[in-house]
């Protein structure tokens, strides 16, 4: 089981009465400030604060997937390569690390950047903002639930969609390497107690929900309001014995500070001007034909423009080189999924305001001892969202509070050469917002708490 709880202060103050349109016209002007010269002459190494990977004390095998310089990419296809498996794939690795290096001078705004691996999402970033003087940055990240997709021909795909031009001229020169980890000296056993190869090796096979190349954009849905749902139809091998949904999730355009957007009517009754409000709760639901197996409230990652990109140099904001992925256990679903026939995957977003861009990778497990699993789905709820909200203004200046909760459950058994294995997938999440306009609304207090508690 796992429990977080994701709290976020934010202090917002405008010149002018608040619409969601000042929060661009903030943006614009504050990251305007890199075009500044700076004092010293060597570049800026920018850096998110995270844990470090474990890996093994060995020499790792190295691959370089893409090198590239992105300039004028704004609206254009990816950058692909083929990815043919390294040579020193003859064993199983036990971690796979994915690097992206990437070095940029002159001034640019913060652009996100998605990469895919035969169509799987790999990682979901952002770039950081230029100095005058250059910058360089690095990501790694743990890929090794991956695993089986490095063991296949493929097409490696990343989108930058950036824009070059007499005013913003930063071009980022990019290198993404993969890293291979063996341990010759460590076996891979299973206890007899506790023999489920789910539960301690990456999926036999992970599917992407996402869409196809060739295309102008990211492989990632974009979602552009409430009542739009992207989704695609696959099939799962009816051998597969467990299946989890990881969601990757970012929020940009009318939607990059949804946390902070008054509900319409705030708008309304006072004559605001500006794109609709819609107010702060969002909640990503994944559907499977149709139905709601799992939700999620993302967390408020503040990309390295956000607000005011002298507060994300050299440190940037959390989870914005390393936007966090989410996964819901649908495997007390799989009963429906294991007759051959292809079924819908899709995903909302409640109370969306353009855009969303939201894909996931379906991470299947399956039983290399049969040709056919069996299973049932024994118990499912999920209620709608409940949510409350309570206001008192007078004129522009009053305080909003918004509350909400959602359960989630699935009970359902599974029947494999393992055994049969009853799954429970529980999700429980609470909402928190207030908002405090004060000084005729040219000032915005923000206080947000998210908590999450799932279990499998």
């Amino acid at each position: 089981m796992a429990t977080s709880s994701f709290p976020i202060l934010i202090l917002l103050l405008s010149l002018l009465p608040f619409s969601y349109s000042h929060l661009h016209k903030l943006k614009s002007t504050t990251s305007r400030l890199h075009s500044n010269p700076d004092n010293t002459t060597s570049p800026t190494t920018f850096f998110e604060v995270t844990r470090p990977i474990p890996v093994p004390d060995t020499q790792p095998c190295y691959y370089l997937l893409l090198q590239h310089d992105f300039a004028y990419t704004y609206n254009k296809p990816p950058v692909t390569s083929s990815y043919t498996p390294p040579s020193c794939l003859t064993q199983i690795p036990s971690h796979i690390v994915l690097e992206w290096n990437a070095t940029c001078k002159g001034r640019q705004f913060d652009r996100i950047f998605g990469v895919w691996l035969g169509g799987v999402e790999l990682l979901r970033s952002c770039t950081a903002e230029p100095r005058a003087t250059g910058i360089i940055w690095t990501v790694q990240k743990d890929v090794t639930k991956y695993s089986s997709l490095f063991f296949k021909e493929s097409t490696f795909a990343v989108y930058l969609g950036n824009l070059v031009d007499s005013t913003y001229t930063g071009v980022y020169h990019v290198n993404v390497s993969l890293y291979f980890y063996f341990e010759s000296d460590k076996l891979y056993l299973l206890d007899e107690q506790d023999n489920i190869p789910a539960f301690h090796f990456p999926a036999d096979l992970v599917l992407p929900i996402s869409r196809n190349l060739p295309l102008n954009d990211g492989l990632w849905f974009l979602i552009q309001n409430s009542t739009d749902i992207q989704s695609k139809e696959l099939t799962v091998p009816s051998n597969a014995y467990r299946a989890v949904l990881e969601v990757y999730i970012s929020f940009h355009s009318d939607d990059e500070f949804w946390y902070s957007n008054p509900p319409n009517n705030y708008i309304s009754e006072n004559n605001l001007t500006g794109e609709p409000g819609n107010g702060p709760f969002r909640e990503v639901t994944l559907r499977l034909d149709g139905d709601v197996v799992g939700a999620v409230w993302p967390f408020t990652v503040i990309y390295t423009g956000g607000i005011n990109p002298l507060l994300w140099r050299p440190i940037t904001g959390i989870g914005s080189f390393n936007l966090p992925s989410y996964n819901i256990e649908i495997t007390p679903f799989l009963d429906r999924l294991l007759d051959g026939k292809p079924h819908i995957f899709g995903f909302g977003v409640t109370n969306a305001l353009d855009v969303w861009f939201v894909d996931a990778n379906l991470h299947l497990w399956l039983d290399q001892k049969s040709s056919k699993t069996d299973g049932n789905l024994l118990k499912y709820e999920a209620p709608a969202y409940v949510p409350r909200t309570i206001s008192k203004f007078d004129g522009l200046d009053g305080e909003l509070k918004i509350n909400a909760q959602r359960r989630i459950s699935s009970t359902g058994w599974i029947k494999s050469s393992y055994g049969q294995f009853t799954f429970n997938f529980s999700q429980e999440l609470h909402f928190q917002n207030s908002m405090e306009f004060r000084d005729n609304a040219s000032i915005q207090l923000v206080r947000q708490t998210i908590e999450s508690t799932y279990s499998t």
